[in-house]
């Protein structure tokens, strides 16, 4: 597997939240565990500086990671990482332990290919809209993709990719996946209408049609007037 993630750890004697807190100090290590697929857990310590290179790599939080303890190697994925709250220092990682045949929920990021390209965009105008980034799917642990990838070249004006049409990785699927929750992945909208702009009279203009009717009233009500003396004098 490309990129992979390979830590080099240690086994821990020392337990309990004192030892934890000397190892983290002290040794500038991370406490950790590895557990799982019917076998001894092991409490192990990383060093930091690989564990916060790893870290800040995507996959990390994805795919099966490498641990090299006591020159065997344990492949895992992570299933938590605890930080302090404040500052973000780690303080303890949990690893579950698993085999290609281990079969595991994982979020998987999208990856559209042929933006530029798009058809409803390049030659209609249109807007892409990428309504997800990413989904969980189910998969074996030694078939867990990087990315999906999503071809969009050929995407029309008002047209969709939804779940339905994703072609996931051999043996792969959406848990819970049905036709009421077969969301929309992305799509090519119309662009956007121009707001018309309200017409600005100038104030001299306002002024005379503000004068304009006002004469107009005045006009009025003195014909009203005339009408009622009218009546009056029959």
């Amino acid at each position: 597997m490309s990129n992979e993630i390979i830590l080099n750890a240690d086994l821990r004697v020392r337990t309990g939240t004192n030892k934890t807190r000397e190892i983290r100090r002290e040794d500038s290590m991370v406490p950790a565990i590895i557990y799982g697929n019917k076998e001894e857990s092991k409490n192990i310590k990383l060093r930091l500086n690989e564990l916060t290179k790893a870290s800040e790599n995507e996959l990390f939080y994805t795919q099966v990671l490498k641990i090299l303890l006591e020159g065997n190697e344990e492949k895992v994925v992570l299933k938590e990482l605890q930080r302090e709250p404040v500052k973000g220092k780690f303080l303890h990682a949990d690893f579950l332990r698993v085999s290609s045949k281990t079969k595991l929920k994982v979020i998987v990021p999208f990856r559209f290919n042929g933006e530029e390209e798009c058809e409803g965009v390049k030659t209609d105008g249109g807007v892409l809209a990428k309504v997800i980034s990413e989904i969980e799917i189910a998969c074996l642990a030694g078939n867990i993709p990087e990315s999906i990838d999503i071809d969009i070249t050929n995407l029309k004006l008002n047209e969709a990719i939804r779940l339905s049409d994703i072609n996931l990785p051999e043996g792969a699927e959406i848990p819970g996946f049905d036709a009421e929750n077969d969301q929309m992945v992305v799509s090519v909208a119309p662009p956007r209408a121009e707001i018309e702009e309200p017409e600005i009279v100038p104030e001299s203009e306002e002024s005379d049609a503000s004068q304009a009717d006002g004469s107009s009233e005045d006009q009025d009500s003195a014909g009203d007037e005339t009408s009622e003396e009218a009546e009056s004098n029959d």
